[in-house]
């Protein structure tokens, strides 16, 4: 599995090259891409192919929540868990 920072990197480089052109601030990991207005609900569609074909994972429709897509940060952490869910299983609530 990779590691979470090639997560973040390769959801960063997505989000810069499809949606970020033109701003002139820094993408910070937590920015909310839907309250910034970097990405709008066909952006999430286009953010959710990228994820299945990179990742070679399946999104169902019930994970399609803003607490797993709307930043780096929370996409990098659905990634990881999604990946290896028995670290998720095994977390304490």
């Amino acid at each position: 599995m990779p590691a979470p920072g090639m997560f973040a990197q390769q959801v960063r480089e997505f989000i810069v090259a499809n949606f970020f052109y033109g701003q002139e601030r820094p993408l910070k990991n937590q920015d909310s891409f839907l309250r910034e207005g970097i990405v709008d609900s066909t952006g999430v569609l286009q953010l959710v192919a990228f994820l299945e074909e990179t990742y070679g994972i399946t999104i169902e429709d019930e994970d399609l929540t803003p607490e797993n897509l709307d930043s780096i940060s929370n996409v990098t952490a659905y990634l990881c868990r999604k990946m290896n869910p028995a670290a998720g299983a095994a977390a304490p609530n």
